[in-house]
């Protein structure tokens, strides 16, 4: 196991982590009188034709069988439908994923999405809603770090609201932590497959990093400087992707005590991209475990 010391760079990334959660969560939870998503009947799967209605731009902050509460930045709620011909898809950013089309189950309570609408019933449908995969991951794994589950037969709480309000406001002061140690893991040339001695040491951090009940994770991913831009970003992603994988599912790292990865692709080296040795060191992902400096006695 390899550990560095790298502060500076890794706070600014903090910095830019902690503005990736969403930012416009309430902070407090739904009272479901004032969750107004009420929906008359069931809206029809043929929405062509329809006169178009607003385009919407914000969070979701309530869940019901078939329809949700967009709550804008100037804190304004509409409720909206949602069809069985209501277009649902994913894109950019997180593991290189690509633009598809997905079930609404996808659409969770904290989700920033943006929401073209017709009207009908004297209300609003969703024709189609976008959103990006990196806060989709953000959502569903707040979602996943918590036993709670929206009510599908009425106007649920969003109580996951609060839990992502907490964690954004945990890293808004990012002096608050110490940076205890970093773990790199290495990769082949274009590659994002974990080496048997990768695997043992992100096991062997994550072990260590749970002696200590409030110790975060963060990963970020990197390459060499071989490939476009483009594709190093995505290769980057892919193999923070993979760590994040790994820790969970073999070493049983919680979601949510790890921060949303990132890939930075080239940025960050820690050697000189002119050598196939300063390459392959910076072919990494770096996991860098965090400690709240009043557990950590500084």
């Amino acid at each position: 196991m390899q550990f560095v010391s790298k502060k500076s760079g890794v706070l600014t990334l903090l910095a830019m982590v902690a503005a990736s959660v969403p930012g416009s969560l309430p902070a407090q939870e739904l009272d479901p009188a004032k969750a107004d998503i009420t929906v008359n009947g069931v809206p029809p799967a043929d929405l062509s034709g329809l006169t178009e209605g607003p385009e919407l731009d914000g969070t979701i902050t309530a869940r019901g069988a078939n329809r949700m509460q967009i709550t804008t930045a100037d804190g304004t709620k509409t409720p909206v439908a949602i069809s069985e011909g209501t277009d649902i898809k994913a894109s950019g950013g997180f593991l290189g994923m690509s633009r598809k089309t997905l079930a609404s189950d996808a659409l969770l309570p904290g989700l920033p999405v943006s929401v073209k609408t017709v009207q009908w019933g004297g209300g609003l449908v969703a024709s189609e809603i976008k959103f990006k995969n990196n806060d989709f991951k953000t959502a569903s794994m707040i979602r996943n770090g918590t036993a709670q589950r929206f009510d599908e037969q009425g106007a649920a709480i969003d109580k996951n609201a609060a839990l992502a309000e907490a964690l954004r406001g945990r890293m808004a002061d990012i002096d608050k932590y110490n940076i205890k140690s970093t773990t790199n893991v290495y990769f082949d040339t274009g590659k994002w497959n974990l080496s048997p001695k990768g695997q043992n040491d992100l096991c062997a951090a994550a072990s260590e990093a749970d002696a200590t009940d409030n110790a975060l994770l963060l990963v970020v991913g990197y390459t060499d400087s071989v490939g476009s831009q483009d594709f190093n970003q995505q290769l980057s992603e892919k193999r923070a992707g993979r760590v994040v994988n790994y820790l969970q599912q073999a070493c049983h790292w919680k979601p949510w005590r790890m921060l949303t990865p990132t890939g930075m692709a080239e940025a960050d080296p820690l050697a000189s991209n002119d050598t196939p040795e300063g390459k392959a060191q910076n072919r990494r992902v770096s996991v860098n475990v965090l400690v709240s400096k009043s557990v950590d006695g500084m």
